[in-house]
C-alpha cells in the first residue's frame, strides 16, 4: 500500500482523527508540492479517485494545492487505488495520489499516495510533508504555476495491465462470472477486465450515484454477491470493495472463499506451476505473510506445503513490510487485500481474482477442489467494552485464565487479546477445531477482563 495520511478519516471524520476538508486538502497539496520541488524542478503527479461525492471537490482542492507549489496534476477520474500505483509507475510520474475511503461509507474520505515505484513512501517523507504543512505556504510566482491535465485513457491502459498478469495461452471462455464493484472505482473497469478475457459477465454494484459506494454491495457485503451468483447460475462470483484493492470470491454452489483461503490458494498454485515446468522454487516462495487474524487452519496448510509463515500486525502495510523485509512475494489478510509481488507493487483485487481464475483454468479444477481439505477453524470474536481510563491488562483474573484456556486448546487453537485502534473495546478471539469450544473459551477470558460483576 500507499502512504495514507490520517487513514480514512473523511469529511464526516472518525473517532481521534481531524476531518479531511477542501481547506486542509489544499494546504496538504501545497506542502506536498514543496517536497517534490526540492527534488525535481517541475514535478508531475497522478490523482485518482473513486465514486463518492466528495471525491469531486477534494479532487479540485488538492490539485489547486499541487498547482499553487508549481507541481503539474495529471487527473485519472474514477480508478481503482492500485490502478494509480501502476500509472505512476507506467507515466514515469514522481507520485501518486488517491482519493478514497476504500471500504468506507460514502461520508468518508481519505488520501493515499505511492512512489514513483508504485509503492509506498518512506516515514521520512510523510515527515517532511508534516512539517512543510506547518510552515506557511509559499505560493508559486504565476510563471511557475503547475498545470494541469486529464489522461484520458486511463481506464484503458489500467484494464490492458491487469489481462497482461493472466496467462496469454489461457482464456475465460465458457465461464459465467458475476462482477461486484461495490458501485465504487471499478465500476467499468472490472467487467471489461473478465469480459475482454472471454468470460460472459453478469455486472452488479456498477451503477454508482456518489452516495452507494460500499452501500450493501461489495467485498464488506458478500451476501449479495451469493444470492446473485446462484440467481444468475454463475460459476464464480468475485466482489470488490470501493477502491478495488480487496477481494471476496464465491463459488457456483454460493460458498464464500475469503482473503486467508484466496491467499493459501495463491501459494499452493505458484508451487503446481513450478512443479509442471519441472523448476525449483527460489527464496522469494521461501514463505507467505498472513496476519495476527490469519486462520490457522491456513497456517497448517500452508507449513505442510513447506511454506514458512509469519504474522504481521493487521493491515496491509504491516504485511508488505515483512514481505519486503524478508523478499518474499505472497501475503495477505483475511478482508481480502491480497499481494503477489511479482504480479503487481501493491494489493490489487482485479489482478488477485485473475490470479485465482488462472489457478482454476489451468488446473481444470474447481476453486472448491483446490481448496482440497482445507477447512477453516472457527473464530468466536468478542469484544470487551473499557470504562474511561481502564487498563484492560491490570485485569486481575486474566492471566490465569488465559494460561487455562492456551493449555487447553493446545496445537488445535489459539487465542488473540488485543485492543481496538478505533473504539474503547478489547477484542477477544479464540480459534479452535471445535466451534463450540471457540466460543465457550472467548466467554472465559472476556469475563475475565470485565471482571467481578
Amino acid at each position: 500500500m500507499g502512504r495514507k495520511f490520517f487513514g480514512t478519516d473523511g469529511i464526516r471524520g472518525t473517532v481521534g482523527q481531524p476531518p479531511i476538508t477542501p481547506d486542509f486538502v489544499l494546504r496538504l497539496g501545497h506542502a506536498v508540492g514543496r517536497v517534490l520541488r526540492r527534488s525535481q524542478s517541475r514535478p508531475v503527479v497522478l490523482i485518482g479517485k473513486d465514486t463518492r461525492i466528495s471525491g469531486y471537490m477534494l479532487e479540485s482542492a488538492l490539485e489547486s494545492g499541487l498547482n499553487s507549489a508549481g507541481a503539474d496534476v495529471v487527473l485519472l477520474g474514477p480508478v481503482p487505488t492500485p490502478a494509480v500505483a501502476y500509472l505512476t509507475r507506467a507515466q514515469r510520474a514522481h507520485l501518486g495520489v488517491v482519493i478514497s475511503a476504500s471500504h468506507n461509507p460514502f461520508g468518508d474520505n481519505g488520501i493515499k499516495f505511492f512512489s514513483s515505484a508504485g509503492t509506498k513512501l518512506p516515514d521520512q517523507w510523510e515527515l517532511d510533508v508534516e512539517a512543510a504543512l506547518a510552515e506557511e505556504p509559499q505560493w508559486a510566482d504565476s510563471d511557475h504555476l503547475g498545470r494541469a491535465r486529464r489522461l484520458d485513457d486511463a481506464a484503458g491502459r489500467y484494464i490492458e495491465f491487469c489481462k497482461s498478469t493472466f496467462s496469454h495461452w489461457l482464456s475465460l471462455r465458457g465461464l459465467k462470472l458475476v462482477i461486484d464493484a461495490a458501485h465504487g472505482a471499478a465500476y467499468q473497469i472490472a467487467p471489461k477486465v473478465f469480459h475482454e478475457l472471454g468470460a460472459e459477465v453478469v455486472a452488479i454494484g456498477c451503477a454508482p450515484d456518489g452516495l452507494n459506494i460500499n452501500d450493501g454491495v461489495g467485498a464488506t457485503h458478500p451476501e449479495n454477491l451469493v444470492k446473485a451468483v446462484l440467481a444468475h447460475g454463475a460459476d464464480y462470483g468475485i466482489a470488490l470493495d470501493g477502491d478495488a484493492d480487496r477481494l471476496q470470491m464465491v463459488d457456483r454452489t454460493g460458498r464464500l472463499f475469503n482473503g486467508d483461503e484466496l491467499l493459501y490458494l495463491l501459494a499452493a498454485d505458484r508451487l503446481a506451476h513450478l512443479r509442471a515446468k519441472g523448476t525449483q522454487r527460489g527464496p522469494e516462495l521461501d514463505g507467505v505473510v498472513g496476519t495476527l487474524m490469519t486462520n490457522m487452519a491456513v497456517e497448517l496448510a500452508l507449513k505442510r506445503l513447506d511454506y514458512q509463515f509469519v504474522r504481521a500486525k493487521v493491515g496491509d502495510r504491516y504485511v508488505l513490510e515483512e514481505l519486503a523485509q524478508r523478499g518474499w512475494i505472497l501475503g495477505g489478510e483475511g478482508s481480502g487485500h491480497l499481494l503477489a509481488l511479482d504480479r503487481h507493487s501493491t494489493g490489487d483485487g482485479l489482478v488477485s481474482a485473475l490470479q485465482v481464475l488462472r489457478a482454476c483454468v489451468a488446473s481444470g479444477s474447481t476453486l472448491a477442489e483446490l481448496m482440497g481439505e482445507v477447512r477453516l477453524f472457527p473464530q468466536t470474536l468478542v469484544n470487551v467494552r473499557l470504562s474511561s481510563g481502564q487498563d484492560w491488562k491490570a485485569a486481575p483474573q486474566l492471566p490465569a485464565v488465559t494460561e487455562a484456556v492456551e493449555a487447553e486448546l493446545g496445537d488445535s487453537g489459539r487465542v488473540l487479546i488485543r485492543p481496538s485502534g478505533t473504539e474503547p473495546v478489547v477484542r477477544v478471539m479464540v480459534e479452535a477445531r471445535d466451534g463450540a469450544q471457540a466460543q465457550a473459551c472467548a466467554e472465559r477470558l472476556a469475563q475475565a477482563l470485565r471482571g467481578p460483576a
